[in-house]
């Protein structure tokens, strides 16, 4: 049986857009000779809808194009995602179609609600899946989580019930997914397909969406895998497209991209997609000649065109010659159009406007966020004039610490590296650099600095970055106890110092521009930390 697995790339709400793409798909499988047609979860709509699924204008148009769709199934079995409302209410559905016919509508089973998901706050559950008879075929038909529920994989995830429990004797099982992207995914998306496949002693057809839809992204690499665990299809990796298997073909190979690859392939889509679906053609960035800023006007040069993206230095009393040599050597490797606006005039006026009132208090932090915030603002002038998205600079390591300036260089549409730890962020620059220098040697050399203070280094306020982000990734993506990241070696006093300024700078990271997710936990949605609490603050929660 040939099938057509529609790796499609829907944008949330645009209803008439994402039935265009799949009546595109059902005609490119007719014209492949194919019998089955399978299509993401919730395609019609996008994913998240989120709070769109309260409007009953949306569901009225989803279910209309669902019956356009079903009208189009001529000669085709069409499988697709879409919110029904049924008698007992909103359901996260696939629709059965079979030549212009509405066979089944088949309701989600398991609706997630840890990370990034929230579906018990909008959908129903089914709660007696079962196999649908059509066009002589015994199909399983699953969404999403369905799947998930593995306990020898996941053995903190479990459900009362197990869909592909329910899936006996089909002769194919299909999945339709929005499963996001997190680094390293799609070998346990492997791992797992393999092993309900086994289980559910059929080929199993596992469809995702890809694209990027605010802060989280889908990667595709959709997979059909036979019983016996011989992997049938592939999908590619963050680009859409109609793939056609065959389940009496040959086997293939499982191909994955390097970490620096996928992360930066991954904010790559990601900005062009939140680009485009926000209404942007062009790309603003602040160049301050360190890597942060690199790294971000390399992914921006990539998704929207060197000659659609603008960098600006901004140079201030304590810059150094350096950070705008490097600055405009970055742009000139790039090909991107480069402004220089000091920013000493600025400050200085700020400064005049505040004497009577700081008088007598000595200069501090004050004074050096004053430098950050002058670049937020003309930044922002530029975005407001030449309606350019403001592409934000902060990295994981520092937002997770409130290094960085709220209303200065947290100003922005996208903070487009808030999910990727400055170590990580040196990873994928070098990687940048393998076959011709994109980011100059000396922008990679260079000891980090916000040059706010003569002579300021990060290392003055914060550790070494390696350690810094080593206690990071256990406290804020494992979620390890600070007792017990001391207890794997590291120093008391550190680690307390660490998780106190992660909990004081909760408030910033609250208001934030929204940041694209590439681990398995970002500051976003799926992270969820009351802002007044005193737990893992000083009185509270800590070890002594």
């Amino acid at each position: 049986m040939r099938i057509l697995v529609g790796q499609l790339s829907p944008v949330v709400g645009d209803v008439p857009g994402n039935l265009a793409l799949c009546l595109e798909a059902v005609d490119h499988a007719r014209q492949a000779g194919c019998a089955l047609v399978v299509l993401p979860e919730l395609v019609l709509c996008g994913y998240p809808p989120r709070d769109l699924l309260e409007r009953a204008d949306l569901i009225t148009a989803c279910m209309a194009a669902a019956t356009e769709l079903v009208a189009a199934s001529r000669g085709l079995v069409v499988v697709f995602g879409t919110p029904w409302r049924d008698a007992a209410g909103l359901r996260n559905s696939a629709v059965v179609a079979h030549d212009g016919h509405l066979v089944r509508v088949v309701h989600k089973t398991l609706l997630p609600t840890y990370d990034v998901f929230d579906e018990h706050r909008h959908f129903l559950a089914e709660t007696d899946p079962r196999p649908v008879e059509v066009a002589g075929l015994r199909l399983g038909v699953t969404i999403c989580e369905d799947i998930w529920h593995e306990p020898a994989l996941f053995p903190h995830r479990t459900y009362p019930v197990d869909p592909i429990a329910r899936m006996v004797d089909c002769d194919v099982v299909l999945n339709l997914s929005a499963s996001p992207f997190h680094t390293g995914k799609g070998h346990t998306r492997l791992a797992l397909v393999r092993k309900q496949a086994a289980d559910a002693q059929a080929p199993l057809v596992y469809c995702n969406m890809v694209g990027g839809n605010d802060e989280i992204l889908f990667d595709g690499q959709s997979l059909v895998v036979h019983p016996d665990g011989r992997l049938l299809l592939h999908g590619p990796q963050f680009e859409a497209g109609h793939l056609v298997v065959d389940l009496a073909g040959p086997e293939v190979a499982f191909h994955s991209r390097c970490f620096e690859e996928e992360i930066f392939d991954a904010l790559v889509m990601g900005v062009r997609d939140y680009a485009a679906r926000c209404g942007f053609r062009t790309g603003l960035v602040g160049l301050s000649g360190g890597i942060d800023s690199a790294l971000v006007a390399c992914v921006g040069a990539a998704a929207l065109g060197p000659q659609n993206m603008l960098a600006v230095g901004m140079p201030g009393p304590f810059s150094s010659e350096g950070s705008i040599t490097d600055a405009r050597a970055l742009a000139e490797n790039l090909g991107i159009r480069f402004e220089l606006l000091p920013i000493g005039a600025i400050h200085q006026s700020f400064l005049q406007a505040l004497a009577p009132v700081f008088h007598g208090r000595a200069p501090d932090v004050t004074e050096e966020n004053l430098q950050a915030r002058a670049r937020g603002m003309l930044l922002m002038a530029l975005s407001n004039k030449l309606g350019n998205l403001l592409l934000t600079t902060g990295n994981k390591s520092e937002v997770a610490v409130g290094y960085c300036t709220l209303y200065g260089d947290m100003c922005g549409g996208l903070a487009v590296i808030s999910d990727v730890f400055k170590t990580d962020v040196y990873r994928v620059s070098r990687w940048l650099n393998r076959d011709r220098e994109q980011i100059p040697r000396a922008t990679l050399e260079k000891a980090p600095s916000a040059e706010l203070a003569p002579g300021q280094l990060d290392q003055d306020s914060l550790p070494p970055y390696p350690e810094l982000d080593a206690i990071l990734r256990m406290y804020v993506e494992e979620l390890v106890d600070p007792a017990e990241i001391v207890a794997r070696g590291h120093d008391a006093a550190l680690v307390r110092k660490v998780v106190r300024l992660v909990v004081r700078s909760e408030y910033k990271r609250w208001q934030m521009a929204p940041g694209l997710r590439v681990t398995s936990k970002a500051f976003g949605s799926g992270r969820r930390i009351p802002l007044a609490q005193r737990w893992h603050t000083p009185t509270g929660g800590l070890p002594d």
